[in-house]
């Protein structure tokens, strides 16, 4: 049984003596570290660094800004905008006026942040552009708590639209008449104040409003920093959505630990900015990961010849290493000497496209595929796969980089402070600080998933005799075919992910039929490589993903896939649509989680054609 190197004495004293508040974590950071850098981003074409004492009045001029505004204790402030430096000043400045932060995603439709709005109460928006701030005027008679709308990008209105430096000028004179008016609100901050309302992103239905106190960001922070996972020499490179409870959680990290974060929400130039940015760990969803690892082996297979069989030796080898890591052991003899080499030649040269100073990546928000775990970590670019959701502050477990400690395809071990069991059907129940107070405004569906503390998280799971967690599926989405077969859905997307190069999304189909059949997209960018290697160069993507050949390539990839999957589970018959599933057709979730029933539903013909024989 592998376990926790950590020191339990160390990891007690840091969680019971957390900070009180999110606003206390932070003023306390920039009493320890205050002239060092706290976060660096793109301006005008190149990286400007602000330090912590520089954040502390940018976000005090916002707080008293929300102060002279009327904001209250616990009124709630919402941020529409991608992931941005001026979005962690607006949620510092929250923090600091004792308000609550409402998440809303740029990409959401008008509808949902009425939704949001009407329902959180919010009475300030901060909107990132002109196109945010139309959108809220489009709504305007639907949300008359708004008071203001403070924009990051664009001009104000004199009236119902000020700019941030406009705010920040506001607040600024409030300071000069009231000096103490942020220490005095940061006094008045409980730790079970509400400090963030982010909206579950609602798979199924409207999306609910999770309150998450501030006790249950400084636990957060406390615990990560308790493993050792981190420290003030690392630099983070963060571009997650920050509406996001994941994203939400490494802005949290770096107060509690000390060290500077990049942020660029620009997915399009994570890898271009990594090797100028070189930071040293990086927060992530698996579809990045999967991108990278069908970018590079398609590439690779297309070099083919010598290089290519140079390339499947080295992470041959990589693999060897990692599967001796992971159990506990460094590779030697003939083994270190082959690992030395490969990493000369090959694994090194890879991970320079990473910067060169990557420890490892922390992937969560949804399933990652073993196989392109698997070869991250042959890379030696380890992904330390975590588990939680919005009602869990983020992270209730976490794979450790320790050796032996780091088991690819489980979630790894609960945080300190934060227990597992399963529960009825194997459900995983967790509990501890990190647990939310509820749902916002609705006591029947809070009473429904937390009892006792623990709450169901609708997720089938394992717990290994290690310790180690493991999720199987989402309770819902488990179906049986007309057989009588349980079929789980998840893991054969996940799956297909790792095999297929070229996907983008595949939902799997087959509640109550007579064998599994599926939905396919095709990533856009990947399948125009395809496309100009097969002799369909300049062609739209409709005609590249619906030709005979592009079929004929994903049937392979199907057929090789099912080689691993039982009898009931294979893929029968699929569809490959012609374009991809978007958060604009309400098919995925702003933070890519797909809509399964709502795509089923929506291509339920298609569907029913595939059983027609």
């Amino acid at each position: 049984m592998v376990m926790n190197i950590a020191d339990e004495k160390f990891e007690r004293d840091l969680i019971d003596n957390r900070a009180r508040s999110v606003a206390h974590l932070f003023i306390d950071r920039v009493a320890k570290s205050g002239q060092d850098e706290a976060y660096r981003f793109p301006q005008g074409g190149a990286w400007k660094s602000m330090t912590w004492a520089q954040t502390d009045t940018h976000a005090r001029q916002i707080a008293a800004g929300l102060v002279a505004l009327g904001v209250d204790a616990e009124d709630r402030v919402a941020i529409a905008s991608s992931t941005r430096l001026e979005w962690v000043l607006a949620d510092l400045g929250n923090m600091l006026a004792g308000a609550a932060t409402t998440t809303v995603y740029p990409t959401s439709q008008l509808a949902d942040v009425v939704h949001i709005l009407t329902d959180s109460g919010s009475r300030v928006v901060f909107a990132e552009d002109t196109g945010q701030v139309e959108k809220l005027r489009s709504g305007r008679e639907q949300i008359p708590d708004v008071v203001k709308v403070v924009v990051f990008d664009g001009e104000g209105d004199g009236e119902w639209v000020m700019t941030l430096d406009e705010l920040r000028e506001l607040g600024r004179t409030r300071l000069e008449e009231t000096p103490d008016v942020i220490d005095d609100r940061v006094a008045g901050i409980k730790p079970q104040h509400l400090a963030t309302l982010i909206y579950t992103s609602g798979t199924t239905g409207k999306a609910k409003g999770v309150r998450l106190s501030h006790d249950c960001w400084t636990y957060e922070a406390s615990a990560v920093d308790s493993t050792g996972l981190l420290n003030a020499g690392d630099v983070q490179y963060l571009w997650l959505p920050l509406s996001h409870v994941f994203g939400k959680m490494l802005l949290c990290l770096p107060i509690q630990v000390g060290f500077p974060t990049v942020v660029d929400g620009r997915v399009d130039k994570i890898i271009d900015n990594l090797p100028e940015t070189q930071p040293t760990w990086m927060g992530a969803a698996p579809r990045i990961f999967e991108k990278v690892y069908g970018k590079i082996n398609t590439m690779m297979e297309a070099d083919g010849g010598a290089k290519l069989k140079l390339y499947r030796w080295a992470v041959e080898v990589g693999t060897k290493v990692a599967n001796e890591r992971a159990d506990g052991r460094e590779p030697s003899g003939r083994l270190a000497i082959e690992y030395k080499l490969a990493d000369k030649i090959i694994l090194s040269k890879i991970r320079a496209r990473f910067g060169g100073h990557v420890r490892y990546f922390i992937s969560g928000s949804a399933a990652l595929n073993k196989d392109i775990a698997l070869w991250f970590s042959a890379i030696g670019l380890p992904i330390l796969e975590g588990y939680g959701l919005s009602e869990s502050s983020a992270a209730a477990s976490v794979n450790r980089p320790y050796l032996g400690a780091n088991q690819v395809g489980t979630v790894g071990w609960p945080l300190p402070g934060t227990e597992f069991k399963l529960g009825e059907d194997d459900e995983l129940l967790v509990k501890g600080p990190g647990v939310m107070q509820g749902y916002w405004n609705l006591e029947r569906e809070t009473a429904e998933v937390l009892t006792d503390g623990w709450f169901h998280t609708g997720d089938i799971g394992e717990i290994s005799e290690s310790g180690h967690i493991r999720i199987t599926d989402r309770k819902k989405d488990l179906f049986k075919t007309s057989n009588g077969k349980y079929v789980s859905p998840g893991a054969i997307e996940a799956m297909f992910k790792g095999v297929c190069p070229y996907a983008s999304n595949l939902v799997v189909e087959g509640d109550g039929r007579k064998f599994v059949s599926a939905i396919i997209t095709l990533d856009e960018d990947a399948i125009a490589e395809w496309a100009e290697k097969n002799g369909m160069a300049g062609k739209s993507y409709r005609d590249v993903v619906t030709s005979d050949a592009c079929r004929e390539m994903v049937q392979g990839y199907v057929d090789e896939m099912n080689l691993r999957l039982n009898r009931w589970e294979q893929i029968k018959r699929f569809i490959i649509l012609p374009r991809d599933l978007s958060v604009e057709e309400g098919e995925i979730t702003p933070s890519m989680k797909i809509k399964r029933r709502v795509v089923v539903k929506k291509f339920k013909d298609d569907l029913d054609e595939l059983y027609t024989d």
